[in-house]
């Protein structure tokens, strides 16, 4: 059954953090939140548009979410402009990352799948871990609240598809030699498929490499199957079995276009 929050409160109406990029804080009362989860937002009151849009979790004070929303359609252009009251959410949902101590830990994020990953930074950190942070955007318009990341990281670096800041270049070029070093014990990435399954190839083999999909969430609540992952162990849904994978189980040549 749906799992329909009637009293999440949108706190506030949506806050430019980027180009296209709105940050948006919602109350979820007696509800906690794990990294890597997403919650499901019906962005309008009507039919139109009628599925509900996925986000995940970029950070959470106690029953407070915080999303980045990216405008690229009706739905988010309509819940960039939402104003602050009872907002209909189903979650949190999915399997999130693994959280590791006291370890030394490298996440690569690109666009907005950085979102996720600065939560999951906030919550490895607070268990000792040292961690590296890759920061991927296509230009220095797009990078959303670079002083969280940074302050928040022991080493962060962004890379730049034009060069407007940090490195130029794609992370999975500049930042290769990083990336498949073997110094880490683990690796996390969230952003374009290609750019997900690039890292998920060359990191140490030796070294886990967990993996947050972008795949569109029909239902969020895995009857649809509209999300469907093909992985080594079969086909799984993204949004009950995931988001969160490991990298090198994925049949990515099957993910869809």
């Amino acid at each position: 059954m749906e799992n329909y929050n009637k009293m999440a409160i949108l706190l506030n109406r949506p806050e430019k953090v980027a180009d296209d990029h709105f940050m948006m804080k919602i109350k979820v009362p007696g509800v906690t939140f794990i990294p890597g989860q997403f919650i499901n937002i019906k962005v309008s009151p009507g039919t139109d548009p009628l599925l509900r849009r996925p986000f995940s979790i970029f950070d959470a004070e106690g029953d407070v979410a915080t999303v980045i929303i990216r405008v690229i359609g009706k739905g988010t252009e309509l819940l960039s402009r939402m104003e602050q009251g009872e907002i209909n959410i189903t979650g949190p949902s999915g399997n999130g990352f693994t959280l590791e101590e006291n370890k030394d830990l490298l996440l690569v994020g690109g666009g907005v799948g950085n979102a996720p990953l600065f939560f999951l930074m906030k919550e490895l950190k607070k268990r000792g871990n040292r961690v590296t942070y890759i920061y991927c955007a296509r230009s220095s318009s797009y990078i959303f609240c670079p002083e969280m990341f940074e302050k928040t990281a022991d080493e962060f670096i962004i890379t730049t598809d034009d060069g407007s800041a940090g490195i130029k270049g794609f992370a999975t070029d500049v930042m290769k030699d990083k990336i498949s070093s073997g110094e880490f014990d683990r690796v996390y990435c969230c952003g374009p498929d290609p750019m997900m399954e690039k890292t998920s190839s060359m990191v140490n083999k030796n070294t886990e490499v967990e993996v947050s999909v972008e795949n569109y969430f029909g239902c969020g609540v895995g009857l649809c199957v509209g999300c469907t992952v093909d992985t080594v162990d079969g086909y799984r849904r993204a949004c009950v079995d995931g988001p969160v994978f490991d990298g090198r189980k994925i049949l990515w040549e099957n993910m869809p276009e």
